[in-house]
């Protein structure tokens, strides 16, 4: 009996040290998970809801908010400027499929097992790590109607070249093609991997059915590689909209607004004109587009992605 007494005991003892341990290692991980909710609180989502209330006042930053319904929202929809940046902004994204074709065209061109080909994926891939900032001054340079080194090279051939960035019809032009080049590395890499991962079995399968190299890149690859596909239409498509960095850099919105994206008016709004409810009303809106056509993309993914 005693033995059994001491057994029990034990047994006892053993399970309630264990639901310490358990209560401490609960613990532990409750103090570590708070950190980024407690940053995410503080600095994302009180923000985001504070920025729902500025959007209904007339608001400078220093002052008081200023309460008056939907003037901010009734002023955006009529406001010309702001459907002004919103076609600039929908122009800058007609550089997403061109890019995606140039990516998924180079990511085949380096997925060949040839000596140095490691060199090529690197110089490709170079951009997408560098300085955003850097890189656009250095393009801003290549523009340069005067020394550019795209109108020396335009030159060369006989053709005398445009003032790129202060042509209201070259300007966004020249945006795209910075904005194409800079996507290139990123989707690269991506497209390259998506590759690799196309079962070389189902091109044997097809080469001995008699399958062309156009039959192969339609009904193989193509499908193979569409979750990629997907991916970088969604994420191009939410970066196109939200795009600002580049044009405040390159060409301050001009000339005469012909490169001023929603981001950048308002940025303007916000920060140098201090309308913050506007801007924070645009934002919403931005916003809300942005959840449309993000939904409406992963509507019509079901028809063409394929995930097996």
């Amino acid at each position: 009996m005693m033995n059994s007494y001491m057994e029990v005991h034990e047994q006892q003892r053993a399970a309630a040290n264990g639901k310490r341990r358990f209560k401490k290692e609960y613990l532990w991980a409750y103090l570590f998970v708070a950190a980024p909710i407690i940053g995410f609180m503080i600095f994302g989502f009180i923000p985001i809801c504070y920025s729902v209330y500025i959007s209904f006042t007339k608001f400078d930053g220093f002052s008081a908010p200023d309460f008056n319904g939907m003037d901010n929202y009734r002023q955006l929809f009529e406001d010309p400027l702001m459907r002004k940046t919103t076609i600039n902004t929908f122009y800058a994204a007609l550089g997403i499929p061109i890019g995606m074709a140039l990516s998924l065209g180079i990511a085949m061109a380096l997925n060949q097992k040839i000596a140095g080909i490691n060199f090529f994926r690197t110089a490709f891939f170079l951009p997408a790590i560098s300085s955003v900032v850097a890189l656009t001054l250095l393009w801003k340079w290549v523009f340069n109607s005067d020394f550019g080194i795209l109108n020396q090279l335009l030159a060369l051939v006989g053709i005398h070249g445009p003032a790129w960035l202060n042509e209201e019809a070259w300007a966004m032009p020249a945006m795209i093609i910075q904005g194409v080049w800079g996507g290139l590395g990123f989707n690269m890499v991506l497209y390259l991997a998506a590759l690799q991962g196309v079962p070389s079995t189902l091109y044997e399968a097809a080469e001995m059915d008699g399958a062309g190299g156009f039959q192969k890149f339609r009904y193989i690859t193509v499908p193979g590689i569409s979750p990629t596909t997907f991916f970088i239409i969604v994420t191009s498509i939410i970066g196109a909209l939200q795009d600002f960095v580049r044009f405040r850099i390159m060409t301050g919105g001009g000339p005469n607004f012909s490169t001023m994206t929603a981001v950048y008016y308002l940025f303007e709004n916000a920060f140098r004109y201090m309308n913050m409810g506007f801007a924070s009303a645009m934002a919403w809106v931005l916003g809300i587009v942005i959840m449309i056509i993000t939904l409406f993309n992963f509507y019509l993914s079901r028809r063409w992605v394929h995930y097996e």
